[in-house]
């Protein structure tokens, strides 16, 4: 799920964000920051694409043509599948989205290859529903929409979803304690060179991976029936 680019509302403000910070701090942001520029500029647009697959709560896999897109949802951070209400959390998306043709209004693209957007279906932000549900947390330092703050307090109050717990746990805070288990951002820092290694189901060791091999290497051989879900003997609980 990890982060996308933090300047994917407002790109202009790399500059000025990098003169406010302490030269230590500038120095190792400005490559990201600069890459985060660039990508935004080559990726602003909207397209409408059939989602094939959703693989968290703020992540899935859309069919546009003949080409499979990863696209990771705008403004919004959803628990890991690790993390309590990570499952409940996929669950929702899939049930607003799954299988549907949305409209995608695509921003950036982010350090892993993925199309950074806001999703909309018959007219609904499926981004802020994300967070009104008490599905997703909203990240408001990183976008000037204050509709999500609102509707994070709303649900906050209301108790719903994730605000159900007594202290929830956010999911950048959750990952920097859980390195070892976020499994989903493996396959998303494999090199094109890892490209060549894997070719069979039988050599994969998660769903992540064979959806990484199917998406990012175009391994063809991992989707048999041409559904868009690589292996299903690993991937079919992940699609439910």
């Amino acid at each position: 799920m990890n982060l996308p680019c933090p300047l994917e509302d407002s790109p202009g403000v790399g500059a000025s964000l990098l003169a406010k910070m302490p030269v230590k701090f500038a120095s190792k942001l400005a490559p990201t920051i600069l890459l985060c520029c660039l990508a935004l500029s080559a990726q602003a647009e909207t397209f409408s694409a059939k989602v094939i697959m959703v693989m968290d709560g703020d992540t899935m896999l859309v069919l546009r043509g003949n080409q499979k897109i990863k696209v990771r949802m705008a403004n919004i951070d959803a628990p890991e599948k690790d993390q309590a209400f990570g499952q409940q959390s996929r669950d929702s998306l899939q049930e607003m989205i799954g299988k549907k043709q949305v409209q995608i209004d695509s921003r950036a693209a982010d350090q892993y290859g993925r199309i950074v957007g806001t999703i909309s279906l018959d007219g609904r932000n499926i981004n802020r529903e994300q967070v009104r549900r008490g599905m997703a947390w909203e990240y408001s330092n990183f976008h000037s929409d204050k509709a999500y703050v609102g509707l994070q307090k709303e649900a906050r109050q209301l108790q719903r979803g994730l605000w159900s717990q007594a202290g929830p746990q956010a999911p950048w805070v959750w990952r920097k304690e859980h390195p070892s288990t976020q499994s989903s951002a493996a396959p998303k820092t494999l090199s094109d060179a890892a490209c060549e290694k894997k070719h069979h189901c039988a050599q994969m060791a998660s769903c992540e991976e064979a959806q990484f091999y199917l998406a990012h290497c175009g391994v063809k051989s991992l989707d048999g029936n041409r559904d868009g879900i690589p292996c299903e003997s690993l991937c079919a609980g992940n699609n439910k």
